[in-house]
């Protein structure tokens, strides 16, 4: 076991009081013993946010965590956890330069010929139609179930020009995926990798699918845009079209329903915001950034350490992990003052929460625009919106998630 001191200070931050609420375990660990090995975990925390944002761009610790997962089942390739780790190695988030470099810059050329600035009208109304069926119902109601969970997937399988009734198939093929790559601790159930092997196969299946009808009616959306380089010395193969696809759905469809959750049960604790918000929507953009430092939608970023490297005078080995811990960063008061405060128009706002440098979110854009539409159209559709009860936090590692936040609507507005 690495040294390291404090080392009875609480660090497992999957234990369901830290899910509910990380942020005391996370303050304590940030005082007493900011870089700290967490026996629990098997790894380093890292919870000061000059740390953190320092080891983005450090060498030592790599994004190519999968491959050595998979190097150490070598003897194992016919289980299900095996097969489901050597799908998702070659998504462009857990690999490393030169690799990365290449797939994220045929990537970055896709969502740029997407217009994802230009994607607000598409986003507001398919809002609207969520919110629509919302209203309709009456009593206490799960907003996650039926706005915040729903909208990710049918915005991104409308982009990558899915039919509409495979939005559903989406939903499920995220969901399996989660059970895996967010670390769900001990409620998860025992055959999550069976059924993201399941999922990831079904999902491969369909999307090679929609290459094939692509290739020969190429269209507007964003798998068309990915295959534009077809033809070119350099371009995606299907396993690597098939591959950036389902980080788009994986990704996108996890952190966007966190963030719009997050953010409303934020604005709902604090009335006084939330009044200030609806009577100045003009703070939307300020505010959402602030909603994304205050209870991002990642707490943990995860690193594999490739050479022996120094952080806050402790030595990390190759061959350790390293959790970047973002929701402690995030409410760092070495980096932002009265942190654990929300505050709509605090500027300058430099939170991690879609990371830095060279793996910084891809669809951070896209992320920020869903949420602040969502935002927006429940705040001025729902004036009377309340919650009707504590949420659900899911038992997770890595993501900050609720599982149900039970609200009411109260009166109903059309416009």
């Amino acid at each position: 076991m690495p040294a390291t001191e404090n080392a009875a200070v609480p660090d497992n931050l999957l234990e369901p009081s830290a899910s509910a609420d990380p942020y005391p375990v996370l303050r304590a660990l940030r005082d007493a013993d900011p870089v700290h090995w967490s026996e629990p975990h098997r790894a380093w925390l890292l919870t000061r946010y000059d740390d953190v944002s320092a080891a983005f761009q450090n060498k030592a610790f790599s994004s190519d965590r999968v491959r050595p997962l998979l190097a150490a089942r070598a003897g194992r390739p016919e289980q299900p956890s095996t097969a489901v780790l050597g799908l998702m190695s070659s998504w462009m988030v857990v690999s490393d330069p030169p690799a990365h470099t290449r797939l994220r810059k045929l990537a970055a050329g896709a969502f740029k010929g997407q217009g994802i600035a230009r994607m607000d009208g598409m986003i507001t109304r398919i809002v609207d139609e969520h919110i629509d069926g919302f209203l309709r119902g009456s009593g206490p109601q799960d907003l996650i179930e039926h706005i915040a969970y729903p909208l990710p997937t049918t915005v991104i399988a409308t982009m990558l020009g899915a039919a509409p009734e495979d939005r559903d198939r989406f939903r499920e093929w995220s969901d399996e995926l989660a059970l895996v790559a967010f670390g769900a601790g001990g409620t998860a159930r025992a055959d999550r990798h069976e059924r993201a092997l399941r999922g990831l196969r079904e999902m491969d299946a369909y999307i090679r699918e929609l290459i094939a009808k692509r290739r020969t009616d190429p269209g507007e959306d964003m798998l068309s845009a990915l295959m534009a380089h077809d033809g070119d010395a350099d371009h995606l193969s299907d396993d690597e079209l098939v591959a950036m696809c389902a980080l788009l759905l994986f990704a996108g469809h996890e952190t966007t329903t966190n963030s719009i959750a997050n953010s409303i049960l934020a604005l709902l604790r604090r009335p006084d915001e939330l009044d200030r918000l609806r009577q100045e929507p003009g703070l939307i953009g300020p505010a959402v950034e602030e909603l994304l430092r205050f209870d991002g939608p990642i707490k943990v970023l995860i690193r594999w350490v490739v050479a022996e490297t120094e952080v806050g005078g402790r030595t990390i080995s190759p061959g350790e992990r390293v959790h970047l811990v973002l929701a402690a960063a995030n409410r760092d008061p070495a980096k932002f003052t009265d942190p654990d405060s929300l505050d709509l128009e605090r500027g300058p706002n430099p939170h991690l929460a879609f990371g830095k440098g060279i793996h910084a979110c891809i669809g951070a854009q896209l992320a920020r625009m869903e949420t602040r539409i969502a935002v927006s159209r429940i705040l001025a559709r729902m004036p009377e919106l309340a919650l009707a009860g504590d949420p659900q936090w899911k038992v997770s590692l890595a993501s900050r998630a609720m599982a149900a936040l039970p609200v009411t609507h109260g009166a109903r507005r059309t416009s």
